[in-house]
């Protein structure tokens, strides 16, 4: 072996040397490379489960373990009196889904309030058709229509919502139904295509009392609650 092969040998085991120092070993533990196609999605645990987006505003609660026994008296306890033809609607509401959470309900009801009156305002019927019955949305297209037909356009902005509270609850067939009575402030203007004000002030605040009626087929699968009725207080 000449001199210059064992130079090149000693040059060769030197390179490898320093790469090994550089670059590291695997061992197996290694986390795997970032991938920046995979979507962006937000995970609970080391289960790597996605979690899910609710796709409606008034939904059931996850199914509970079994709770202790509660007493009338406190059954609906801040939401109805013991004996009233409310506590009895609810008793009757709760008898067809035992999953029925009154304080979860108007959570969502108060949400659900507040993005039907502004997708209203905006005229977004995409919005308007997944919350509303198909008669409620009638009435509501309709109006929006009328608006479009004279190039107004409404602007509404919620002052705050002050009061969320349930009427009467009852049962027919497989449906059921809830009343809430929303008293709200907000402020709300319509101008015309030259911006003219033909409704409203964009600087009074007005107080509203709203009475909707949500329901849903109590023994379907399908969580979401739709508004079927809206009145006014005067």
């Amino acid at each position: 072996m000449d001199i210059y092969t064992i130079i090149f040998l000693a040059l060769a085991v030197f390179i490898f040397l320093r790469l090994r120092s550089v670059l590291g070993q695997r061992t197996g533990s290694e986390r795997p490379p970032y991938d920046r196609a995979a979507p962006n999605v937000l995970q609970r645990g080391q289960d790597n489960n996605v979690v899910p987006i609710p796709g409606s505003v008034i939904d059931q609660p996850a199914p509970a373990a079994p709770a202790e026994p509660v007493e009338p008296t406190e059954r609906w306890k801040g939401i109805a009196e013991p004996g009233t033809p409310l506590a009895q609607g609810l008793d009757a509401v709760a008898a067809q889904d035992s999953s029925f959470d009154p304080r979860h309900f108007l959570s969502g009801a108060r949400s659900a309030y507040e993005m039907i009156v502004l997708a209203f305002a905006n005229g977004d019927r995409r919005a308007l058709r997944d919350l509303l019955s198909t008669e409620v949305y009638e009435s509501f297209e309709a109006a929006i229509k009328d608006r479009e037909k004279h190039e107004q356009k409404t602007e509404t902005r919620f002052v705050s919502i002050d009061k969320a509270e349930i009427v009467s609850a009852e049962t027919r067939d497989r449906s059921t139904q809830l009343t809430v009575r929303f008293v709200s402030q907000m402020i709300s203007v319509t101008r015309d295509k030259a911006g003219t004000i033909v409704d409203g002030s964009p600087d009074k605040v007005a107080d509203i009392t709203d009475i909707w009626t949500f329901a849903r087929d109590s023994t379907s699968r399908d969580p979401n609650w739709k508004l079927v009725g809206t009145g006014s207080a005067h």
